[in-house]
């Protein structure tokens, strides 16, 4: 079935829909970390917008369904020698997902956030409408107002994606410090390099190492981090490193960064019975799931007398800033790892109106697990405190996971007099909840 015959098919499914209830999305994927209240919805079914329509080797784009898995996306462009500007970690992010939200990788202090590198986006309003939106059509205000929009102004049905030129193989080099200041100003230095990609991981205080990576046409030797070996463990113990470029591309999602260790799964036996084939984001993610849905963990931490609260999240710090949350963080959260990943941005005359962003470098810290206490504490109160501070430096938060800020200051962070006025012109009879109501409220 050809694009046009899926969006035939769409609007057959949006005419027989009756009564006052949202528009929601039928689909087998989500990325999201946050649990949501179930409330009524019309369900859509959108998992047949998952192909790759063109590349363009020569303009250098491709034009993808927005339901597609970064997974399809990356072998279909490796196969004409290219690969999206940036992807996102973990195979299981969609790209209209990503779109929809802010996706990041160690190609970001040169390209900047996945919308950034979009050119186009098709998107289905909330009111059933199917628009296109460019940065210089009669709807570039709701290109630039759909990141971090969370499908609270519509669904990308197609996209148009730059893309950049790529070698076989990828050289990988370790440099590790035990002083924060030095670790983020070498950061600093190799983003004004000719690298490719540029990326880190603090292991602890006094423990960290930055990862700069570029593309080769030829490789001594490469490395398998898709079953027996760890990446992440591989930092600690290399220098340098060989990886063909789809192994690169995907080096963190067979062990979910290292989140695959609350799995068991970097136990040599069970690795051994889980198998390469479940190695990955997508199983990961379901087994996620499947144990928030019956509190396995909290039961098992509530009988060991533990406090528990998930802290998972994505924030980016300006990098004159970056030493003092690093410092917060240890001292007040004590999560490890932390994935740390500069961003720059790369459309310099743009305003993306749910994440603004200026021009100078950024950091990305990434940290995802669970704080565990003797002592009790109110809910959501490390998660609190990440927030209270990235907003103190000057900082913004991704809003895929838990959020806890009040409503005042929300608007105030994602601009809610500009949202309201997007809302009122694609989305005038609330057929979709408001920012606040699906990123914080959970509705």
């Amino acid at each position: 079935m050809n694009h046009a015959d899926k969006i035939l098919r769409l609007k057959e499914q949006i005419e027989a829909v009756s009564g006052s209830a949202p528009l929601g999305l039928a689909k087998d994927t989500s990325n999201l970390f946050r649990d949501r209240k179930q409330t009524p919805k019309h369900k859509l079914d959108v998992r047949q917008f998952n192909e790759v329509l063109e590349i363009n080797a020569d303009e250098r784009w491709a034009e993808v369904e927005g339901m597609t898995p970064y997974v399809k996306l990356v072998d279909a462009m490796l196969e004409k020698g290219l690969m999206p500007a940036v992807v996102p970690q973990l195979k299981s992010i969609t790209i209209g997902g990503a779109a929809a939200g802010v996706g990041i990788e160690a190609t970001s202090f040169r390209y900047g956030l996945v919308h950034e590198t979009l050119q186009e986006l098709e998107i289905l309003l909330p009111d059933g409408r199917i628009v296109l939106a460019s940065p210089g059509n009669a709807h570039s205000d709701l290109f630039y107002g759909f990141p971090n929009s969370y499908g609270t102004l519509g669904y990308a049905l197609k996209l148009k994606a730059l893309a950049v030129p790529v070698k076989p193989y990828v050289e990988v080099r370790h440099t590790r410090f035990d002083n924060p200041a030095e670790f983020f100003r070498a950061i600093e230095a190799a983003c004004r390099g000719d690298g490719d990609f540029v990326d880190g991981v603090v292991f602890g205080p006094g423990e960290l190492v930055l990862s700069q990576a570029r593309f080769v046409d030829s490789a001594p030797w490469t490395s398998d981090y898709t079953y027996e070996k760890i990446y992440y463990r591989s930092l600690r113990e290399r220098d340098s490193d060989y990886l063909t470029t789809r192994d690169y591309i995907w080096r963190w999602d067979t062990d979910w960064f290292w989140c695959s260790k609350n799995l068991g799964a970097q136990n040599p036996l069970i690795r051994r019975l889980l198998g390469r084939k479940r190695l990955n984001s997508v199983f990961y993610t379901k087994m996620m799931r499947f144990n928030s849905r019956w509190g396995l963990t909290r039961r098992l931490d509530r009988l060991l007398g533990l406090h528990r609260e998930s802290v998972i999240q994505d924030v980016d710090i300006p990098l004159s800033s970056a030493a003092a949350f690093l410092d917060f963080f240890q001292r007040e959260i004590g999560i490890a790892p932390i994935w740390v990943c500069p961003v720059r941005p790369y459309r310099k005359d743009a305003h993306f109106t749910l994440f603004p962003m200026r021009d100078e470098l950024y950091l990305n810290f990434g940290f995802w697990d669970v704080v565990r206490r003797r002592h009790a504490f109110e809910p959501g109160r490390h998660n609190r405190l990440v927030e209270n501070k990235v907003t103190e430096l000057g900082g913004i938060k991704s809003l895929y996971s838990d959020s806890f800020f009040d409503e005042e200051a929300f608007w105030r962070i994602y601009d809610g007099a500009a949202y309201r006025e997007l809302k009122q012109k694609y989305d005038a009879r609330g057929r979709a909840r408001n920012l606040y109501q699906k990123c914080v409220l959970r509705q």
